[in-house]
């Protein structure tokens, strides 16, 4: 078995081969020379992620009296991201090579320090991935969110986004769930759903997309009561993969540091796999995040799976093993 650190780049151009050849994943629009970042699941590919959603959901909802589900529109009023922040700062910083042309995001160039006048490297000067180069831009943000427009007219009154997560379709619905399933907290809203991030770098094959499906639940508990949930919630999702077969050696539970949080967490965790590349977040199975926030379910977004939430503040959790014990009063 090779060490953790060890990266595979080889390993992970056979899979991606071996894929196409048994009708897992096939590049989409191929014939017309492919389009960046998108894939299609062919005969087998096709099953296989039905059998992953339909073990996630009989996990999440069918076997739990505490979910109940829920299927949100992909298009939204633009009053829903105005609310959740998304507007404002679902964005990444963008920076361009001068000499190469190429695009990138400031935090996947190596390099901390200035480069020189008219671009020479400095010791620590940030350099192009693709060419080397130190010339680059100064990095600005960039929206992250596909825009489109509802209706015959192309103007600012017809604007519409297409979703960048699920978690906000549970939020805007927190009141009918609460009040057409009579639940109370704590209780939990799960959906499944395609999302879509114009990515500045997509890449690592089916890993990191444009077009992608979530895996997602909100689950809400009273206020005072997150921290234990959220730890709850870490141990049962590690749980869930690895009752799938996954080795635990390939899983890690990495929790966030305080200047990586979301403006809206107070705690944060990513289960890690061990990709041929090293380890990363598991952005294909958004359920590997579990979350705490102390914001109220209407406005505070979450690109987690598993959210835990105060009711009246909220938080993100996913799988069930057994749920802990009451808290004393």
């Amino acid at each position: 078995m090779p060490q953790p650190d060890v990266q595979q780049p080889d390993l992970m151009e056979k899979v991606v081969n071996l894929c196409k050849r048994r009708g897992l994943v096939f590049p989409s629009s191929e014939i017309y020379g492919g389009f960046r970042s998108t894939y299609d699941y062919g005969p087998l590919g096709v099953l296989l992620l039905r059998n992953v959603k339909d073990a996630w959901w009989r996990s999440m909802v069918q076997l739990r009296d505490d979910v109940v589900g829920l299927d949100s529109s992909i298009l939204m009023s633009p009053r829903v991201w105005e609310a959740s922040g998304h507007l404002a700062n679902f964005s990444d910083p963008l920076v361009d090579c001068r000499n190469c042309k190429e695009r990138w995001r400031a935090d996947h160039v190596e390099g901390t320090g200035p480069a020189g006048p008219g671009g020479e490297a400095s010791s620590e000067a940030p350099a192009c991935p693709n060419c080397g180069s130190h010339d680059l831009t100064e990095a600005r943000p960039f929206n992250m969110m596909f825009k489109t427009f509802v209706g015959p007219v192309e103007d600012a009154a017809a604007v519409a986004y297409l979703r960048p997560e699920t978690a906000q379709g549970i939020f805007v619905n927190f009141m009918n769930a609460l009040q057409t399933t009579r639940k109370k907290p704590p209780f939990g809203v799960a959906q499944i759903g395609k999302s879509f991030r114009n990515e500045i770098t997509p890449g690592n094959f089916v890993f990191r997309t444009r077009e992608f499906e979530q895996m997602e639940m909100e689950y809400f508990v009273p206020p005072g009561e997150g921290p234990r949930w959220f730890e709850y919630w870490c141990g049962a999702r590690m749980g869930w993969y690895t009752d799938l077969g996954i080795p635990s050696d390939l899983l890690r539970l990495r929790h966030h540091e305080q200047d990586e949080l979301s403006h809206y967490s107070t705690g944060t965790a990513d289960i890690e796999f061990r990709f041929p590349w090293g380890w990363g977040s598991w952005r294909a199975s958004p359920s590997a995040r579990t979350s705490i926030s102390s914001s109220t379910p209407s406005t505070r977004g979450s690109v987690s799976s598993t959210s835990t939430r105060p009711a009246g503040n909220a938080t993100s959790p996913t799988w069930w093993s057994r749920p802990p014990a009451p808290l004393a009063a």
